[in-house]
This record gives C-alpha cells, structure tokens and sequence, in this order.
C-alpha cells in the first residue's frame, strides 16, 4: 500500500483556474497498485501454508524437524489465512454498505 502515490495540487489544478486537469492514466494507476498489492498478498498466504505442509510432511515422514518450528510454521500460515478472511469479510462489508447508500 505504499505504492499509492497522490498527485500534487500542481497537478490537479491548471494554473490560474479551477479546474480540473483531466491526466491520461491515472485512474488505472490505483488500480494497477492494488491489484499488485492484492496479488502480493496472497501469493504471501500461499508460501506460508505452503512452508506449513511442507514441514508438516517431512515431520510425517520422520526426517529431522524440529516439532516447534512444524508448530510454529502452522500457527503462521492459520493466523495469515484468518487475517485474509478477515480483511476479505470487511471488503465485502464496505461493498455492501456502499451498494445501499442512496444516490
């Protein structure tokens, strides 16, 4: 989310009116952050729980793994899933509170 970068007045405003400028692009700019930012995110929770099965696995199998790193592995990759659930609930949320507002 540090990728959002707002333009200056400068930049909104022409010099010496109130208007608006109209600047190529920039409404696909945000949308192209985030949707990076979104896909970062998961790919985040994926290697996580990726991590967990495989140490699971190698714990299963009997090689040399530490239980507590297996255990630790696996609260990692539980508290990232439910904080992307959670952050997925309250997205859809605002969606739904924004669709009910009347215009």
């Amino acid at each position: 989310m540090n990728n959002v970068a707002f333009p200056s007045v400068k930049q909104v405003f022409t010099a010496g009116t109130n208007q608006i400028q109209n600047p190529s692009n920039t409404s696909f700019e945000p949308q192209k952050s985030f949707a990076s930012v979104l896909k970062e995110s998961i790919n985040k929770v994926n290697e996580t729980q990726l991590q967990s099965d495989i140490l699971t696995d190698k714990l299963a199998r009997g090689e040399n793994v530490d239980l507590h790193q297996v255990m630790i592995a696996g609260q990692k990759a539980s508290i990232t899933m439910q904080a992307a659930l959670e952050i997925r609930n309250k997205v859809i949320e605002a969606y739904q509170e924004t669709m009910r507002m009347q215009v």
